[in-house]
């Protein structure tokens, strides 16, 4: 697949104050020295994950504060007898670029890989990874030096389902992390079957053509092993197809929820009931199926407060013809999807979304959304000529509250047509500003690093748990500055089969200080910080407050 070496993204963006400057993304995946192209397996069979790509983990694999990456690789089938591909673990190398330390990591393993999520499960105080598998999945526990060692039979998590999304959360508030992993349907090549757009040349097959299966619930026992309580939990669906879940607490009681993005199967928001159990409310909710009353195609997934409620709403990339959905928290129990009559559903309407996600490009402290776009169907131009295989991403800018509006780019990087699959963002250069990688089924991915969003200032905050899990996973944190409250939720998962960094930014406009910090942690136990200087990095520790800051050099 074609690189986009040092092309330059220059966004003209309707109601931009007349202070903001441009904003720019440049792809400098070449110039960061990552040389990755994933490996589908495919030989001309149609076999059904060759289509479904992999994602990306961005995660401090040493400790050492600067955000590296986990590239998740796909390999070749056994009957065919060729050499395995592993997934590709790059060091930052703090210069803006990076070095693949893959060989001798522990992660260098042959394995049909399609996702992930990283946290500290034991609480050691180093990252930990989750990979999806076709069947088994792998838990690699992490020694803090960019090494990890298998340990998924001891802990008894190596799911033997068609894996794809997975998340870690503290869901009954004991300190340690627990595990959702999402499952797709039941395929295997001797069970695969024969499908076709055209009735003479097999296609890939839609979800439709398999059963379901359920996702899986593992609580973490604390003794660095996992009990599967799926069905104890109230969790189990087998006809569901996942392949994108996110945590959120939707409704504030403080118990963190989990929604889960089925593929042609209603979507499921589980309500956490804090007794250990869930309730799948997602048809009372309004969020199982369009407003026609039709299940789609749910891939990727986020969760973000988009216009101040208060509240968390939702974003969820769909199949093509069927638009984004982007749900609204109305605080009562019910969600209204605001995508038809947005720019978000309008834009979307030819395109499949796969990676999704809220971030805040420009640091004017309202959630834009990122979507990573490309079809399944190689072939797909054949029968729906104004669809394509390939497709660009797309940038919607949250114009303050309940408006968006599609960043227009058709000549530069951010407009260049790739087979897109998984997304995630990181300050990987750390200026201040979020970037982008994007991942190419069957292609290289690309990094686009934001080259002009710490025109407005922010403040990035890490959080250290003590009674909590140790990464402050499921932690709120609250930033009041100029008369305004933000708030985000420190999490893992989302987006599709992908992970964005742990670091939680918040774009200030063009405050020079948040007036106030505040963070609850799952423990319960809340922390009230004073004012903190924009441009800067702060470590918050649980019952200590800030133990740690840094300013930001490139910071505006």
């Amino acid at each position: 697949m074609t690189r986009f070496l040092a092309l330059t993204l220059a966004v003209s963006v309707s109601n931009v104050p007349a202070a903001a400057a441009p904003v720019v993304f440049t792809d400098v995946t070449e110039l960061a020295g990552i040389r990755f192209d994933h490996n589908t397996g495919a030989f001309g069979a149609k076999y059904m994950p060759e289509t479904f790509g992999s994602g990306v983990l961005w995660l401090d694999a040493d400790g050492d504060g600067w955000q590296d990456v986990l590239l998740v690789n796909g390999t070749g089938w056994p009957e065919r007898g060729e050499a395995g591909t592993h997934a590709a673990l790059y060091r930052n190398d703090r210069d803006g670029t990076f070095t693949d330390i893959t060989r001798g990591s522990g992660l260098d393993v042959p394995l049909y890989g399609l996702g992930g999520a990283a946290a500290d499960f034991d609480n050691d105080g180093h990252v930990d990874v989750y990979l999806t598998v076709l069947g088994p999945n792998r838990l690699f526990r992490g020694a803090g030096d960019g090494t990890f060692t298998d340990v998924t039979e001891s802990a008894g998590v190596g799911d033997p389902g068609f894996s794809t999304a997975a998340l870690w959360f503290d869901y009954d508030k004991d300190g340690r992390l627990d595990l959702f992993v999402g499952n797709y349907v039941r395929w295997t090549p001797e069970t695969d079957l024969f499908c076709s757009l055209t009735g003479d040349t097999k296609s890939y097959c839609t979800p439709e053509s398999y059963q379901g299966q359920s996702g899986t619930l593992y609580r973490n026992r604390g003794d660095s092993t996992f009990e599967d309580v799926t069905t104890s939990a109230g969790v189990r669906a087998p006809s569901a197809k996942a392949l994108g879940v996110v945590m959120l607490d939707f409704n504030g009681d403080g118990w963190m929820d989990l929604f889960v993005a089925n593929d042609t199967q209603p979507d499921q928001l589980f309500e956490n009931r804090g007794d250990g159990t869930f309730e799948d409310i997602g048809v009372l909710a309004g969020v199982a199926f369009s407003d026609a009353g039709v299940a789609r195609a749910g891939m990727g997934v986020d969760a973000a407060d988009y216009d101040g409620s208060g509240r968390p709403d939702l974003v969820i990339g769909h199949f093509s013809t069927e638009m984004m959905a982007l749900y609204h928290n109305e605080g009562n129990g019910l969600f209204i999807d605001e995508g038809p009559r947005s720019a978000i559903g309008r834009s979307t309407l030819l395109t499949l979304t796969f990676g999704c996600f809220f971030f805040d490009f420009d640091l004017d402290g309202w959630p834009d959304i990122f979507a990573a776009n490309g079809h399944v169907a190689d072939d797909v131009e054949r029968v729906q000529a104004r669809i394509t295989y390939a497709q660009p991403p797309q940038l919607f800018r949250n114009d303050g509250g309940r408006r968006f509006e599609e960043v227009a780019a058709p000549d530069t990087a951010l407009g260049a047509p790739q087979v897109g699959r998984g997304a995630a963002y990181a300050d990987f250069d750390r200026d201040g500003d979020l970037d982008v990688l994007v991942t190419a089924n069957g292609g290289a991915p690309r990094l686009l690093r934001n080259d002009g969003g710490n025109e407005n200032r922010m403040l990035r905050i890490r959080t250290v748990g003590t009674t909590s899990n140790r990464d402050g996973i499921g932690a709120r944190i609250d930033v009041t500055a100029g008369g305004r409250t933000r708030w985000q939720v420190v999490k893992t998962g989302s987006s599709y089969l992908s992970q964005s960094e742990q670091p939680v930014t918040f774009g200030l406009g063009d405050r020079t200080r948040a007036d106030a910090v505040t963070v609850t942690w799952p423990s319960g136990r809340v922390d009230r910080l004073g004012a903190v200087p924009a441009g800067r990095t702060i470590t918050v520790e649980e019952g200590a407050g800030i133990v740690d800051t840094a300013p930001i050099p490139a910071a505006g």
